[in-house]
């Protein structure tokens, strides 16, 4: 079996985890997962992921507004993250980010919102967890505005936009995608990524990787996605779980 499971990007807020979220967590550190950051999408999934990262040692929490969210989203929400941040088991402000492929008329709201909360990430030295989805220029801009230390998460860019995202010192993180029958960017992306700036994740329940896509995603998994790296990158999957354990530990500033 493998261990040292690190998951850079969970979501077990999702009602899928409704009818066995409790036993799924209580078992996952017994299948080799030694860390999840347990990312908010708004006010009320921010709060349980802290309150969940409170109740598992190897679970912690990242607040924040998720472009598709920002509907829930009300005056005086950003004071509330902030307060939020202060927790000792809040190691990141996300998931944020943009997402053009389902809200192109909201554009400049999740430019604004999301601009706010890396402005709070930046003020309170926190890493960001951003979601780039057919937004790859105005993402680029501001983070080259602003330079965050954090991660793009589920990486869909090409090798040249990860070049970009590397030289302003962010992280590229990779999940299910890269076993997918069709990935021919994350593959490329798989093969190029620096030791130093690989992370690796489920983004569960989603993003399931082969041979169970289709099926309910949870950090158990990842072993399935090291071995697709493993492979891409010349080495063994234990050793893909080891680096991005390790880099994980020193992006969200874990003992």
């Amino acid at each position: 079996m493998m261990n040292n499971i690190f998951d850079s990007h969970a979501h077990y807020d999702d009602e899928q985890f409704d009818s066995d979220r409790s036993e799924l967590l209580a078992s996952l550190e017994s299948k080799g997962v030694s860390g999840v950051v347990f990312c908010g999408v708004n006010i009320e999934t921010s709060k349980f992921s802290v309150g969940t990262a409170h109740k598992y040692d190897y679970i912690y929490s990242a607040v924040g507004f998720h472009p598709l969210n920002l509907s829930d989203y009300k005056e005086g929400d950003l004071r509330v993250l902030k307060e939020l941040c202060k927790d000792e088991k809040v190691v990141a402000v996300g998931e944020i980010g943009l997402d053009y492929h389902y809200e192109k008329e909201s554009r400049p709201q999740q430019l604004e919102l999301v601009e706010k909360q890396i402005i709070l990430a930046n003020e309170l030295s926190l890493p960001i967890i951003f979601h780039d989805r057919e937004s790859h220029e105005d993402t680029l801009n501001l983070l080259k505005k602003h330079r965050p230390k954090g991660v793009v998460h589920c990486f869909s860019g090409s090798v040249e936009m990860a070049k970009e995202i590397i030289k302003l010192g962010m992280y590229i993180g990779l999940g299910g995608a890269v076993t997918f029958k069709n990935a021919v960017k994350p593959v490329e992306v798989a093969k190029y990524v620096p030791d130093s700036r690989l992370l690796i994740e489920t983004d569960c329940p989603y993003m399931t990787p082969v041979p169970f896509r289709g099926k309910r995603n949870d950090s158990s998994l990842i072993p399935y996605t090291a071995q697709k790296l493993a492979e891409v990158r010349g080495v063994s999957p234990q050793e893909i779980l080891d680096l991005t354990a390790k880099n994980a530990k020193t992006l969200f500033n874990i003992e």
